[in-house]
This record gives C-alpha cells, sequence and structure tokens, in this order.
C-alpha cells in the first residue's frame, strides 16, 4: 500500500501459524506491526527475529477468547499506532465433534474466538478507520466456511459466520474507504492440527503452508486503495482440504 507513508498493521494469532507467517511477509514488505496473542513469550521471540528487517514492532498479549475485553483493548492499541492501516484477524481455534456431542460451552467458545472476538477486534478499529476515510482489514475464514465437513460442526459454523459478517461489513464500510478482505484457506499446516481440540489424522505434507497464505495476503492489502479482493480461496493441488 502507499497510500499512507507508513503502513501500520495489527495482526491477531501472530505467534505462530499463519500469523506468524503474515508477520514476516509483511514486516519485508516494509509493513510496521502491531502483534497481538496469548504467549508473551513467543511474541517477544517474533519481535526479536522481526527487528532486522528495520520495521517497528510492537507486542501486546492478550487473550480475545475473553471478548468483553477485546474491543477496547484494540482501540487502545489502535490509538497508540495510529494511523493504523490494516487488520488482520488471523486467531482462530480448531474443534472435531460430531454436533449431537458438542457441549454447547465448548460451541460457545468456538463461536467466541472464532466470530466474536473478531467482531470485536472490528468495532474497535472501525472508528479510526473511519476518520481516516482509509483502512483494510482482512479476515482468515477457511475452506470450511462454504463446505460442510463432518465433526467440524461448530468450526464451520464460526467460519461460515465470518465469512456473512465479513460481506456485510463490505458493504457498510465501503463508502467509507475501508476494504475487506475475507481469505478462505484449505488445510493450512500449522499447529492447529496439535491442539488439544482437534482429533483428526491428515497427512499435513499435502496441506498448505502458512507462507502461501501469507503472500495472498500481502498481495490483497497491497492493491491500491482504489481496487478490493473481497474473498479469496486458496487450495492445495492435491485434495479438497
Amino acid at each position: 500500500m502507499t497510500s499512507t507513508p507508513y503502513p501500520v498493521a495489527l495482526i491477531t494469532g501472530a505467534s505462530s501459524g499463519i500469523g506468524k507467517a503474515i508477520a514476516f511477509s509483511f514486516a519485508k514488505a516494509g509493513i510496521h506491526l502491531a502483534l497481538v496473542s496469548r504467549s508473551k513469550e513467543r511474541l517477544e521471540q517474533l519481535a526479536t527475529q522481526l527487528t532486522p528487517t528495520g520495521i517497528t514492532v510492537k507486542t501486546y498479549a492478550m487473550d480475545l477468547s475473553v471478548v468483553s475485553e477485546v474491543k477496547d483493548k484494540i482501540a487502545t492499541i489502535g490509538a497508540e499506532l495510529e494511523p493504523l492501516s490494516i487488520l488482520v484477524n488471523n486467531a482462530g481455534m480448531g474443534y472435531t465433534a460430531d454436533l449431537l456431542n458438542t457441549p454447547c460451552q465448548d460451541w460457545q467458545k468456538v463461536l467466541d474466538l472464532n466470530l466474536t472476538s473478531v467482531f470485536q477486534c472490528i468495532q474497535g478499529v472501525l472508528p479510526g478507520m473511519r476518520d481516516r476515510q482509509h483502512g483494510t482489514i482482512v479476515n482468515i475464514s477457511s475452506i470450511a466456511g462454504h463446505q460442510a465437513f463432518s465433526g467440524w460442526g461448530a468450526y464451520c459454523v464460526s467460519k461460515a459466520a465470518l465469512i456473512s459478517l465479513s460481506k456485510v461489513l463490505a458493504v457498510e464500510e465501503r463508502k467509507h474507504g475501508i476494504r475487506v478482505t475475507t481469505v478462505c484457506p484449505g488445510a493450512v499446516n500449522t499447529p492447529i492440527w496439535d491442539s488439544d481440540t482437534v482429533h483428526v489424522n491428515f497427512d499435513r505434507s499435502t496441506m498448505l503452508t502458512p507462507e502461501v497464505v501469507a503472500n495472498v495476503v500481502l498481495q490483497a492489502v497491497q492493491l491500491p486503495q482504489e481496487f478490493v479482493i473481497e474473498e479469496l480461496t486458496v487450495m492445495p493441488t492435491a485434495g479438497v482440504l
């Protein structure tokens, strides 16, 4: 992006996987960074790795699942980093269970992190972006938002709702100069597959790499301000996932 003198991006879920890859991709492109994740230690390690690129890196340890606190905390970060040009909503969780066997508290946990925290991050940055009549919001959804997968009910619903949220946001905000892009990757080889809420055994060698998704996100945000890619689906050539 060239329409602001020093673009600044806030990336959630930045300490590993896709978020970490996006941080490296943005840093190489000269985009200054605000990195949000739960792990202070991993964020600080990442910041040390990124410093040689010459950009400014600020880190914010935050649990986005505590949705009642997200909006105000993100708004505070946005005010510190003005002008905040880019928000990448990447933080999320995987979850596998048949719908019949999904406890309501687990269902809510998935929706809180994968959907409601995104909504609150958006509300935190929108006032500043509207004031400047400029900004790009990228929401990392999933092919599971378009396609049903047995045993992934709560996850599929959260990602489908995120796609819908993105579409409504795009319609509401384009008159304010704010662009919204949704990226829907197939399976990506990230630590999500090692989490205690995901119980599957896929061949990870055929999955997308985080770097592939990061490069797609970078291309989307670097488009001239008068253009937008509203939705991108990125799939591995080896199969449906």
